[in-house]
Parts: structure tokens; C-alpha cells; sequence
């Protein structure tokens, strides 16, 4: 019986030895990697950063604990949002007597025909001032361009040169007192200037503009007419083209939108009378069946 008992507390004392007390059982369904047991204490902590060291704050607080701090071990750090701090702003520089001054804007270009355009601008008037010296200004410049603009010259650079000169001299030379005007509203076309105007009296109510009439072969005829027939939008049966403000007053012939670049003379027109569209609009409002047209001189090379 004692013999008995002897065994029995050796193989209790064998079996406390070999496996530890307290220690985790084996599971006998994992493969022996270890993947199917249970996780080591702390596991959990590592993954989700609950075992991170404590922050500085933290540390000084557990100072006061009389309790030893295990041996550490290593985890998964804890990330930390980043400290959000005011974006740091440079000072700006001062500016040193050294420092390059800045360069100023470029001008229009000179053409070759600047005083010439300059003369015809001043006594136009209308677009601003410029100064008749034949040197190139920002006044002048501006009011080039607005003239261009106005007159549909392109590109409008500000650049003084033969097309704009052309126009230019053509408006100041046009002699709005030969128009036979009556009481009522009269148009008036100057063939030799190629340009156009109405009149209404001895009132110009409408400036001269330019214009392009017939080509050689095409010649518009000079005379006295009526305009005796009227349509926003005419359809051309020979030439197969939209004329947008038409306005008849003698035979196949009448007012209407230019329906290419105005100042290509080397094409159109048939005989019409072709206007920029601000114009033919303007002359649409001006005008009814009925509105006198005085044709005067002779477009050169016709």
C-alpha cells in the first residue's frame, strides 16, 4: 500500500515536470506548425497595437508603480496620426537695389505706312488720340486697333501697314456732301472711294463705311434708284449662296452681307453692293421699299 502511493506521487511529480503547470495544452488538431493552436498571450494585443509602448506621458505616470516591468518584448508599433502644425510661412524678400525691374509690355509693331495712317486717323477721327509724328505709341497703337477692328482689317496688330493705310484714306477722302440727298432717307455709294454712307438731307446719319461693288466685267452702274425689294435672307440662284440683308435697286443688283473676306478684292463682287455685317444691319434698319439709292463715279480698273 505504501509502495502504492510512492508510485503514484512519482508519476504526478514525472508529469508536473515534463509539462509545466499552468501551461497551454496541446491541440491535437493542429499539424504541428502551430497555426491551429491557440495564439501566445498577447497575440491579439500585438495586432491591433494594444501592447505599444506607452506614450511619454504614460511613462512618467507608471513610475510610481512599485510593481517590476516585464522583460519587453517586441511588438507591432501603434501608428499615430501625424501632428497636424500651421504650414510654416517663408518670409517674403525684400527687394535689393540689384533686383531686375520688371519689363514692359510690348507695343504694336511700326508699319510702313505709320504717319500716313496716323494723318487719316486724326482728321477721322472717332478712334482716339493720336499724334502725327510717323513713330509708334501706345495711343496710337490703341486707336490702329480699334480702327482695324472696326473695319474688319486683319490680323488687328496695330500695325500701320498698306491695307490699313488704303482703308483708312479711302474714308477720309470720301466727299459726303456729293450725295443728290432728298428729305427721306438716301444711300449713297461712291464707286471711285468704294464706300457708302446715308444720308437724310443734308444730316449724315450714317458715316461712311467701306464696301466692295463690281469687279471688272461686273461693274456696278452709277445712277439714281429705289430699292424695290427687300429680304433678311436671299437666296442667289447663279452664285448658290445665302446673301444675308438684301436689299434690291436695280436689276439683279443690291445691298447685302459680305459673304467672303471684304477686302480680298481680287474676287466678288457681281455687281452688289457688299457690306460688313455691322453694316448691312445697320442699313437694313435704315432702309424700306422704296428708300432712295444714289450711285456716283466709277470703281478703278472697271
Amino acid at each position: 500500500m505504501t509502495l502504492a502511493r510512492l508510485g503514484t506521487g512519482l508519476i504526478t511529480l514525472a508529469a508536473v515536470a515534463l509539462f509545466g503547470a499552468g501551461a497551454c495544452a496541446f491541440d491535437p488538431q493542429s499539424d504541428g506548425s502551430g497555426a491551429g493552436g491557440p495564439a501566445p498571450v498577447g497575440a491579439a494585443e500585438d495586432a491591433t497595437g494594444a501592447s505599444a509602448p506607452p506614450a511619454p506621458d504614460e511613462e512618467a505616470a507608471s513610475d510610481e508603480a512599485a510593481e517590476p516591468s516585464p522583460t519587453p518584448r517586441r511588438s507591432t508599433p501603434t501608428t499615430r496620426p501625424p501632428t497636424t502644425r500651421p504650414p510654416t510661412r517663408k518670409p517674403t524678400p525684400k527687394p535689393t537695389t540689384n533686383s531686375p525691374k520688371p519689363k514692359p509690355a510690348a507695343g504694336c509693331p511700326q508699319g510702313e505706312r505709320q504717319r500716313e495712317v496716323e494723318t487719316y486717323l486724326a482728321q477721322l477721327g472717332g478712334f482716339g488720340k493720336v499724334t502725327v509724328d510717323g513713330r509708334q505709341s501706345a495711343a496710337d497703337c490703341a486707336a490702329i486697333k480699334k480702327f482695324q477692328r472696326r473695319y474688319d482689317i486683319r490680323p488687328p496688330e496695330g500695325r500701320a501697314g498698306p491695307l490699313t493705310a488704303d482703308v483708312a484714306r479711302r474714308l477720309a477722302r470720301t466727299d459726303t456732301g456729293r450725295c443728290k440727298a432728298g428729305s427721306a432717307t438716301t444711300f449713297c455709294i461712291d464707286l471711285t472711294q468704294q464706300t457708302v454712307w446715308a444720308m437724310r438731307g443734308s444730316t449724315v446719319v450714317m458715316p461712311p463705311t467701306v464696301t466692295r461693288t463690281g469687279m471688272p466685267g461686273y461693274a456696278t452702274p452709277a445712277g439714281t434708284y429705289k430699292i424695290n425689294f427687300r429680304n433678311t435672307k436671299e437666296w442667289s440662284d447663279p452664285y448658290e449662296v445665302w446673301l444675308p440683308y438684301w436689299q434690291r435697286f436695280v436689276g439683279g443688283i443690291g445691298f447685302h452681307e459680305t459673304t467672303t473676306y471684304l477686302h480680298n478684292k481680287s474676287i466678288g463682287s457681281h455687281g452688289c453692293v457688299n457690306l460688313l455685317p455691322s453694316d448691312a444691319r445697320r442699313m437694313w434698319q435704315l432702309g424700306k421699299v422704296g428708300t432712295r439709292v444714289h450711285v456716283m463715279g466709277r470703281r478703278p480698273g472697271t
